[in-house]
């Protein structure tokens, strides 16, 4: 029984898991797909069928009766929401909502108005209150004002409410309606809707209505009030034609005017979804602009290749989907300022009038563009196109702006006929909102695929706007196009063979490039085509001219077949100072054998109209006054080489021209080829190796100052112990953080990671730990000289206790020293500070190779840069001890400090003829030296070593010369520079002038003691 009882229990376990997934699936399944609710479920109660019947009566009078369709409720519900379109009010009145522009006000230059865009979403279609003439419907309606976002949420129905914060407004409201079809204009679907929602309270006793807005927490709690009296009425065309493709609708208040919930009627502009069959029927309205086809225009017989294939359309699309397109500026035109700078057909709001017909930043975006096949009468194929234009301002958001669905003066709908034999899409474009008998579709639209290519024409969509009525045409015909993009080139379009004729290559010359230094700026460089070579179709074409992969060791082999390559590119600058200069045309020749490009470019001027007319050696509209040189980094100069590209772009003309501008010097950060990885690998390893010579010289001259002590120990108490410590603390950091000191480095591990030849390189392991080894080795024999020091100072001081001063003592000498190098960084950081125009105290922040951020304070990178500058300079404790102690001796061997001194320097010499960074990729990584500090630039390359050296000198010269001799010496008229010598410091008897006092019994005990206490 308990085993029955326990199966039981687990079916009933196992049932009720089954029944929560399908109630959790049935949470996610609405209408028939699946997608997460936005809110709880929604009952919809159609209890105000009576109000609607009446403010919708003049509807169902001109209803008709609704013929039996199995899909109607799908397709009232999925044909008839829009989103994104345009709304629009008559400005004297009551408006429906305020709109916080503070933000936008504080910008003078920003000329941006606000986007009025309304959404609306059909929600339910009820099968059970349906009659002969309606269907009751509910939709819910999202309208606002905003700078930054679009409207493509559906709201949750049931808590319609209005939010606003600064740059954006919008209200939410719901309704419940009717749906009806109508014979009238030609036959129409309508909805007639009333709504209820939170409206944003008017203030009637102010001159400003919304002056709540300019209180501070109006986000959070904006006076609403509530309001059912909110009449919709829709109208969708039945048939989707070039004339027919408008939503046409208008909201009203039905309060009185004297009410606060009252506001003026509301205009509404949209067309119908891509769920919508597009009829092309608009044949006479189409032949009025393209008879007889092709239509003649500039560009028909500009002497370039169209395509004529037959996948027009979809090149078309995929060109021009979410893509910008460029407006030309109307450089030949010759008339009034109103006529040559007006934007074609488009009626120019205040930010496109700004442009002064230049046009700068002003773009079109093709959207919703339909194809269809069809026969002529002479079996001719063609291809019906359809589409609509609309013109952006610069300051909208690009895509925005290819969302939007409103019909508006900045909008073309057109329809037209493509034929392969001559490529040309001749269309016809209606402004805005016209009529059934296409009244306002007065615009010619030429529109082509280029095959050909030049420096003058880089457009592989190109066209023109022009007005029908040539007699009466009220605007210059507007040009426009989409620049090519290398990354293009493939799929269809390729297979037609696209090329490029070079036309500017006998003005290639060469010519020298100077240095420069600019400020920094995004440089992006495409070729287009190398020879006969063009985008990447070649590269499937041409398989055996494509540079086959080879090993890292191989070397590049040049013959005397090689010759001068025709190149053609486009040059993109970003950046303020290169706003009227962001994009180049070049062409001209390469020289793979000095890795050199001599150019000639063509840039895209945006200047006024007048400027441009005036300006009579424009080529298509191009200034190609401008020379180009661009220089690459060679591939076999190993180290010895700046790993950059460098850029020189000057102009032509003379000075007191217009379009003249300065000369452009600009160079990249360091660029890497795939070959040049070998030299990251050996690089380390030659410079691993001039490590281990380096501190193998240090250590033999260290020894040789410890062997040269033995033998003439009464020197040794004048040896400075802060010039020793200098050099101790120098290796110990190292051994206690693991950074190297004596070459400068960044700490980091992920050097050998940086390419994966590395991780296979044991040898380098090798040579890092022998550093290290060499490293403790140094410490530890700086140590012992150090002791050698201390104890033999302990010695003179207890056998003259009385005159302790007649000890050489580093007090004094540590305290001068510190003063000099306080000053010295304080010096360092004001320079600096001055040099690069910026606070001392600056916070960097930087990324290095493994990812991890890292914080740098400047006057803590300029300390570090410092340390490394008092161990270059370890012998000025050694100077201005001699200097008071007044030495007649010579405490260090020349072998010693000349030794040390000239390992101190290989670094700044190696830096100085080598290239600054061997790994462009990981920049941090430095094996010798770090170029990034000041003390490692040029100027400290050299006077570092000057000031090194001058110090070394200095010490032979108070060694070979004793005090006395030099204060004679160093005279400056009547005055001598050294004060007068004392025998404070005076050397005391050595021990073998002592040892000849004793008596012989205590001589060996005395040697014997004295050699212990050396030891």
């Amino acid at each position: 029984m308990k085993i029955i009882s326990l199966v039981t229990r687990g079916w009933i376990i196992i049932e009720l898991l089954i029944f929560f997934c399908i109630t959790f699936a049935n949470s996610y399944y609405i209408d028939g797909e699946f997608e997460p609710r936005s809110g709880p479920s929604v009952t919809y109660k159609y209890d105000r069928i009576d109000e609607v019947k009446k403010e919708c009566g003049f509807v169902l009078g001109s209803a008709s009766v609704l013929k039996p369709d199995d899909n109607r409720m799908y397709s009232i519900k999925e044909g008839l929401s829009f989103m994104n379109g345009d709304w629009w009010q008559e400005l004297d009145g009551a408006q429906l909502m305020p709109f916080d522009d503070r933000d936008v006000s504080k910008s003078s230059s920003n000329l941006q108005s606000p986007l009025k865009l309304v959404s609306f979403w059909v929600t339910d279609v009820d099968r059970a209150h349906q009659s002969w003439k309606s269907v009751s419907v509910s939709g819910v309606l999202q309208i606002g004002m905003t700078l930054e976002r679009l409207f493509g949420q559906k709201p949750y129905e049931k808590s319609p409410h209005f939010d606003i914060w600064p740059s954006h407004s919008q209200l939410s409201v719901s309704f419940q309606g009717i749906y009806a079809e109508s014979e009238e204009n030609g036959g129409e679907r309508v909805m007639c809707l009333l709504g209820t929602t939170m409206l944003p309270s008017r203030q009637s006793d102010s001159a400003d209505p919304w002056e709540w807005v300019k209180e501070s927490g109006y986000t959070n709690q904006p006076p609403l009030l509530q309001d059912d009296q909110i009449l919709l009425v829709l109208h969708y065309p039945k048939t989707f034609t070039l004339t027919n493709r408008a939503i046409r609708g208008r909201m009203k208040s039905l309060n009185q005017k004297s009410n606060l919930k009252y506001f003026n009627e509301v205009h509404i502009s949209s067309w119908l979804g891509g769920s919508a069959n597009y009829e092309f029927n608009s044949k006479k309205i189409v032949s009025e602009a393209c008879e007889p086809y092709p239509y003649e225009d500039q560009l028909m017989g500009g002497g370039i290749d169209i395509y004529k294939g037959l996948d027009f359309c979809s090149i078309l699309e995929r060109f021009t989907h979410g893509e910008a397109i460029t407006v030309v500026p109307n450089w030949r035109c010759n008339g009034t300022d109103d006529f040559c700078s007006k934007l074609g057909p488009f009626v120019s709001d205040k930010e496109i009038e700004a442009t002064d017909g230049a046009f700068k930043d002003v773009k079109l975006a093709l959207q919703d563009v339909r194809c269809e096949k069809g026969t002529l009468q002479d079996n001719a194929g063609f291809t019906g196109v359809s589409a609509v234009f609309r013109a952006v301002p610069p300051f909208e958001n690009q895509f925005t702006a290819a969302q939007r669905t409103g019909l508006n003066n900045m909008t073309l709908s057109a329809e037209g006929i493509w034929k392969s034999s001559s490529g040309q899409l001749c269309m016809v474009g209606c402004r805005g909102l016209v009529d059934a008998e296409g009244h306002g579709c007065d615009t010619r639209i030429c529109l082509y695929v280029p095959l050909s290519f030049s420096i003058k024409q880089r457009s592989i969509i190109m066209g023109t706007f022009s007005s029908i009525n040539e007699g009466t045409r009220s605007y210059f015909p507007l040009s426009f196009e989409k620049l090519v993009q290398p990354a293009e080139m493939w799929d269809q379009y390729t297979a037609s063979h696209p090329y490029y004729k070079y036309s500017k290559i006998d003005s290639a010359v060469p010519d020298p490039f100077l240095n420069s230094h600019p400020l920094r700026t995004d440089i992006q460089m495409g070729i287009l085509s190398l020879g006969p070579l063009f985008g990447r179709y070649w590269s499937l074409q041409n398989g055996s001219t494509t540079d086959k992969e080879t090993p890292y060791h191989a070397k590049a082999e040049y013959t005397e077949k090689q010759l001068l390559l025709n190149v053609s590119a486009q040059l993109r600058l970003t950046g303020k100072p290169y706003s009227n200069f962001s994009l180049l045309f070049v062409e001209g020749l390469y020289d793979p054998l000095v890795g050199k490009m001599y150019l000639i470019g063509c840039r895209d001027v945006r200047a006024s109209w007048k400027v441009l007319f005036e300006s009579m050696d424009l080529e298509a509209g191009l200034d190609c006054l401008v020379e180009v040189v661009v220089s690459y980094p060679p591939t076999t100069s190993r180290w010895l080489y700046n790993p950059t590209a460098r850029i020189s772009i000057s102009s032509q003309r003379n000075e007191d021209d217009p379009l003249y501008f300065s000369p452009i010097k600009l160079q990249t950060l360091p660029v890497m080829y795939r070959k040049q990885r070998e030299d990251i690998l050996s690089r380390r390893g030659v410079e691993g190796i001039l490590r281990i010579l380096t501190l193998s010289v240090a250590i033999a001259c260290i020894l040789s100052q410890l062997f040269y002590i033995r033998d003439n120990v009464d020197l040794v108490p004048y040896i400075s112990l802060v010039m020793l410590g200098v050099q101790a603390l120098g290796y110990s950091l190292p051994l206690i953080t693991g950074a190297e000191a004596l070459f400068k480095k960044m700490s980091s591990e992920s050097y050998e990671s940086s390419s994966y030849d590395l991780e296979k390189s044991q040898w380098i392991h090798v040579i890092d730990y022998t550093v290290k080894l060499l490293v403790l080795v140094a410490f530890s024999v700086t140590l012992r000289l150090c002791q050698k020091v201390w104890k033999s100072r302990i010695r003179l001081l207890s056998r003259t206790p009385l005159e302790p001063r007649r000890v050489p003592s580093d007090k004094r000498v540590l305290f001068t020293t510190l003063t000099i190098h306080v000053i010295g960084y304080v010096i360092v950081l004001i320079i600096h500070s001055l040099k690069t125009s910026q606070k001392p105290l600056q916070t960097e922040k930087f990324i290095d190779s493994t990812g991890n951020s890292h914080t740098l304070r400047e006057w803590e990178t300029e300390l570090e840069e410092y340390v490394g500058l008092v161990q270059d300079f370890f012998l000025l404790p050694q100077v201005i001890g001699n200097l008071m102690w007044q030495i007649h001796c010579k405490p260090l061997r020349k072998l010693y400090f000349v030794g040390i001194t000239v390992v101190r320097l290989l670094p700044h010499i190696y830096d100085y003829i080598r290239s600054p960074i061997p790994n462009p990729y990981f920049s941090e990584e430095y094996e010798f030296v770090n170029p990034r500090l000041d003390f490692y630039s040029n100027f400290g390359d050299i006077a570092i070593p000057v000031t090194a050296v001058f110090l070394a000198v200095i010490v032979y010269v108070q060694q070979k010369w004793d005090y006395e001799k030099l204060s004679q010496t160093l005279i400056l008229g009547q005055h001598k520079l050294l004060p007068v010598g004392s025998r404070v410091y005076e050397r005391l008897p050595s021990k073998s002038f002592e040892a000849e006092l004793t008596s012989g019994v205590d001589e060996n005990s005395t040697h014997e003691k004295e050699h212990a206490d050396e030891e």
